[in-house]
């Protein structure tokens, strides 16, 4: 499974999905531009010592990771969360070659970009709520996902 983030705002939102993705074991790609320079000190601070464990791809553009997709050989669907989905993501069938795509902070993403998506998925929330914090979405995500798919790693 991998995490993808589309031109992160937010450095430490950068870092903790860095933290994410190495404790849970999925790949990381960042689609940029980003809204910062990626060697930003708040990222390191935010990512701790987990940027040597982490595995990390970034993709100059959306056509990049476009292209880097399919170059993979595991054919994996691109599963954007977004709150102008249908279906919530706790009654989707996640598969382990799936990358879950994860919206800007500020402005989610483009069309091209929602009609690329193989699925669109939202996290249920109460009436009001806007949305919640990008990490925490993929944090939730993944949880879902791993635990379907039996991707957790063993326990120490």
């Amino acid at each position: 499974m991998r995490l993808a983030l589309f031109q992160p705002d937010i450095p430490q939102n950068l870092g903790s999905a860095i933290r994410l993705s190495a404790c849970l074991g999925v790949f990381l790609d960042i689609i940029e531009p980003c809204g910062f320079p990626l060697d930003d000190k708040a990222i390191k601070r935010a990512a701790m010592d987990y940027t040597t464990c982490a595995k990390v791809s970034r993709h100059a553009s959306f056509d990049a990771f476009c292209d880097f997709r399919r170059k993979l050989a595991d054919d994996g669907r691109v599963i954007l969360f977004t709150t102008k989905a249908a279906q919530p993501y706790t009654d989707f069938a996640f598969r382990p070659s799936d990358i879950l795509l994860m919206g800007r902070e500020s402005a989610g993403v483009p069309d091209n970009v929602h009609a690329y998506a193989d699925a669109r998925l939202y996290v249920p929330m109460q009436a009001g709520a806007r949305s919640i914090n990008v990490i925490n979405t993929a944090a939730m995500a993944l949880g879902e996902g791993l635990r379907q798919t039996g991707g957790f790693a063993a326990p120490l």
